[in-house]
């Protein structure tokens, strides 16, 4: 850190919506060239906060006062803190994916003379702040081409071409795996040696111990307390309490199993990928569920988990795919998502956003939408039956929103999870899969989510969970598979599973046929 002189003060901020207050009073200061973390559950205000300062909320749609750089800021919108050097990068990337990495640089900030924009100038000084941030692309390669991980490296050298003091990152390692989460705060460590400010929001408390210099901890859209990471001996466990309210001695729900007849059994399964030509994505997988039991499934990023996942659920993803499935003892053939769920198999995606949910429409609509047939009559939805089952889900599931016609895409990530288990358990399947349920989500809404996925195996569901964090496996799963390069390379049980063993197994190499 250059020094302690505070170069960003907020003050009594409060902002509502209707029906919700989601931030009230809130206070936060941020200090010349520090990492400052903000932690809290989905929910308690973190993102707000930061569209606050940065415009997207602009000055007059909210109370209180913040002063950067010793100065009062009334922001109307972005380019308003751009211009102070206050920049944030949403959890969302922002990059046109059939623009060049240059023309997204500079998007909006082109490098031009006489009304022409230069393209030698925009290329070598977008291949200079490529340089800086490291990323070792052509200034000319379109977005869409590259990795989320090099997406969020654009954004950043985005960010610096705007001479930014202030960065302000939303939950920027969300999406990505181990090896670029790494680098990426490896170069916000660099920033920091350059004197730039960060402000980072994440729900990966050991990432925070790794990088922070200070936290500061938000519930229910209040300022908890804000502590050093050194002088405070701040541990996770100290994080978690104060974003909960209590302490979580147990970070997963005590469950005793039930273990039943088996429901699921896959054999042999073999999937080809769709674009790439002879390419063997699962070969010759073999796995199975019973009644009450949660089983996991764990490999590292391109083991085949998904795709596993995808083509058992009506061929959703795959060709030239051949096996057997057998449900209840007997084989079935799902050559469709509607026999998939007809078959009492449901399947809830990774990506929520993206396929799990639309967004636009309410909760009520999403809730209902893969078991239209159980609440129509003679072809009609019935709206009734439709609110009150929706309502139903809302009150059990604790998804915290005033009505059931709440807009799902306001909702926090959890609360947008369970929407999501929601609408699949509505189909009254036998058997869950799960795939990576807690992601991008906080300690305290996990801990709901783990509450209700116990809960499933207690009514004799079988539940399958994928999911890229072996502390949750181990933490939920009766027993745990391992995949790597699309081979089932291991069966452990609870008791005798370890991460070290686990990662062993993830990590076996196989000659896969291309």
């Amino acid at each position: 850190m250059t020094g302690a002189d505070t170069i960003l003060h907020m003050q009594g901020i409060t902002k509502t919506f209707p029906g919700v207050k989601a931030l009230q009073d809130v206070t936060l200061d941020v200090r010349q060239g520090e990492i400052h973390a903000i932690c809290g559950e989905n929910g308690a205000g973190k993102s707000t906060l930061m569209k606050v300062l940065s415009g997207v909320y602009p000055h007059g749609s909210y109370d209180g006062e913040i002063i950067f750089a010793g100065e009062p800021c009334r922001f109307s919108g972005i380019r308003d803190s751009e211009s102070r050097g206050i920049v944030i990068i949403h959890q969302e990337l922002a990059l046109a994916s059939n623009l060049s990495i240059a023309e997204n640089i500079f998007l909006g900030n082109e490098r031009a003379s006489r009304g022409f924009i230069d393209w030698n100038k925009t290329n070598a000084a977008a291949a200079d702040l490529l340089r800086r941030v490291g990323l070792r692309e052509n200034p000319t390669t379109q977005v869409i081409d590259l990795g989320v991980g090099k997406q969020q490296l654009v954004e950043i050298a985005k960010a610096l071409s705007k001479e930014v003091r202030l960065l302000i990152l939303d939950e920027p390692t969300a999406a990505l795996n181990d090896e670029d989460s790494e680098h990426l705060l490896d170069l916000l460590r660099g920033l920091r040696d350059e004197g730039i400010t960060c402000v980072i929001i994440s729900h990966k408390l050991n990432e925070v111990m790794a990088i922070a210099d200070r936290v500061t901890i938000l519930r229910d859209g209040r300022t908890i307390k804000t502590m050093s990471i050194v002088d405070d001996e701040v541990t996770e466990d100290k994080i978690i309490s104060g974003m909960v309210g209590r302490d979580l001695d147990h970070r997963f729900p005590p469950h005793e199993s039930h273990v039943g007849e088996e429901v699921l059994r896959i054999e042999d399964w073999t999937v080809h990928s769709p674009t790439q030509h002879g390419r063997v994505v699962v070969r010759e997988a073999n796995l199975n569920v019973r009644r009450g039991e949660i089983v996991g499934l764990a490999g590292l990023m391109g083991a085949g988990r998904t795709e596993l996942a995808m083509s058992v659920f009506g061929r959703s993803y795959g060709v030239n795919i051949s096996g057997r499935v057998f449900k209840d003892g007997k084989e079935v053939h799902l050559r469709s998502v509607r026999e998939a769920i007809d078959h009492g198999i449901a399947y809830a995606t990774e990506d929520r956003k993206r396929y799990g949910l639309n967004l636009i429409e309410d909760i009520k609509r999403n809730v209902s939408a893969a078991g239209l047939r159980k609440i129509a009559k003679s072809g009609w939805v019935d709206d009734n039956e439709e609110f009150k089952v929706a309502d139903e889900y809302r009150q059990s599931m604790n998804i915290k929103a005033p009505s059931v016609a709440s807009v799902t895409g306001k909702l926090s990530g959890g609360n947008q999870q369970k929407v999501v288990l929601s609408k699949w358990i509505f189909t009254d399947p036998d058997v869950l899969i799960l795939d990576e349920p807690t992601r991008g989500i906080d300690v305290g809404a996990k801990y709901e989510i783990y509450t209700i996925i116990n809960r499933l195996a207690d009514e004799g569901k079988g539940v399958l969970v994928i999911s890229s964090e072996l502390p949750e496996l181990l933490g939920l799963c009766d027993r745990i598979y391992t995949l790597s390069e699309g081979r089932i390379t291991g069966e452990v049980s609870r008791a005798d599973a370890t991460q070290e063993g686990l990662m062993t197994l993830m990590t076996i190499g196989q000659e896969v046929a291309r």
